[in-house]
């Protein structure tokens, strides 16, 4: 037995032999052949990490006016894959502030948008800790080394709706619902006077202020009693003007809007709105700041820019009021029409512009007076 199993293990040996034989004999019949190496893939070289992008609110995103079309500006900048972005609503302008910015530099951000008027301060005491983060603030007067400023002029299109306020009033009577008396909200409300004017000189605008950028029932208390005093058409300066235009069209007068084009609110009394459109300079801005191009500077765009324009007519307004507000447009863009040439008065009746003078941005930006023919009293 044990033979016959050695037998059989000879056997085996042999077979695996001759099998080992038959495969170095085909080699060699293959002997200038050589054999291709194994194909290898370069490992793909991963994509950066996004930049990381803050934006602050005073209010919330979707509130019909200011922070929604700013929102739409963010929007924009995340489209991009080279950008992430993030964001806090109903940001107060104080202190909390700074700890929003604060937390979000430390999950990321290195280019923050604080984007209402208050937010300026907060962000300049930020900045001084962290000069590797740029700030790119919304309206503000004042910059430093890594906090730029950007704004439109959003005064001219303020004087274009005044021009058709002044066609569509029947009384005379304009109101103007306004948050605080800062720079940018006077340049507002004269500009809008002053357009009216030009078509109509019996024009008077009443400013009521709420000292609130967003308070609904201030805004809707402020409509109410603008009305009940013979207004029939209001617009405002507010961070949400829905309040103000349901109001006005419940009230049955016609109502300006202001930020975003709210016609949809309004669909009896609607004349016309001066909005924003961020989409093109946020993303222009960020990735300047991105490649290392942006410089810290008080950046302003208007009407000829597009960051500013004019919102869709209602359906109630004559297309001959429609059709002298855009000759009025062309006029501004060919610099034939400028919203603040003098001769401009106060209320006082003291001359504030000379005649013929056309004052610059920054000379503007510094307003803080009324022009004739308003009727309300600035706060202290």
């Amino acid at each position: 037995m044990h033979s016959a199993r050695r037998l059989a293990g000879w056997a085996v040996l042999v077979a695996a032999l001759a099998v080992a034989a038959l495969a170095i004999a085909c080699g060699d019949d293959d002997d200038d052949e050589v054999a291709a190496p194994a194909a290898t893939t370069a490992p793909e070289a991963a994509a950066p990490e996004p930049i990381k992008v803050g934006f602050l609110y005073v209010g919330t995103v979707d509130d019909g006016g200011y922070n929604q079309a700013a929102y739409l500006g963010e929007v924009a900048v995340n489209d991009d894959p080279m950008f992430e972005t993030i964001n806090a609503e109903n940001v107060p302008e104080s202190a909390e502030a700074e700890r929003v910015m604060q937390q979000m530099i430390a999950d990321g951000a290195t280019i923050i948008f604080p984007t209402s008027f208050g937010h300026l301060d907060p962000a300049i005491r930020v900045a001084e800790q962290h000069p590797d983060v740029t700030f790119l603030h919304q309206g503000g007067l004042r910059t430093t080394e890594n906090v730029g400023t950007y704004f439109g002029t959003i005064w001219e299109v303020e004087y274009l709706a005044g021009i058709a306020a002044g066609r569509m009033t029947e009384t005379d009577k304009l109101g103007f619902v306004v948050a605080f008396p800062i720079p940018q909200t006077l340049l507002n409300i004269n500009a809008f006077h002053l357009g009216a004017r030009s078509v109509n000189p019996d024009v008077t605008t009443t400013v009521v202020f709420t000292a609130n950028w967003c308070d609904p029932a201030k805004n809707v208390e402020a409509t109410e009693s603008l009305a009940a005093q013979g207004i029939d058409l209001i617009t405002q300066h507010q961070d949400c003007p829905v309040p103000v235009i349901e109001a006005a069209e419940r009230l049955g007068i016609w109502s300006v809007g202001y930020h975003a084009d709210d016609k949809e609110f309004a669909p009896d009394g609607w004349v016309t709105a001066a909005i924003w459109d961020w989409t093109e300079l946020f993303p222009r801005l960020a990735k300047q700041v991105a490649d290392g191009t942006y410089v810290s500077g008080s950046l302003r765009q208007g009407l000829a820019d597009g960051v500013v324009t004019l919102a869709e007519f209602g359906d109630n307004v004559p297309s001959g009021v429609a059709e002298e507000v855009g000759a009025a447009m062309e006029d501004m863009l060919s610099g034939a029409l400028f919203a603040f040439e003098g001769p401009i008065a106060d209320q006082d009746g003291t001359v504030r512009i000379a005649a013929g003078e056309r004052p610059d941005v920054e000379s503007l930006e510094t307003t803080d007076w009324l022009a004739e023919g308003v009727i309300g009293t600035i706060p202290n």
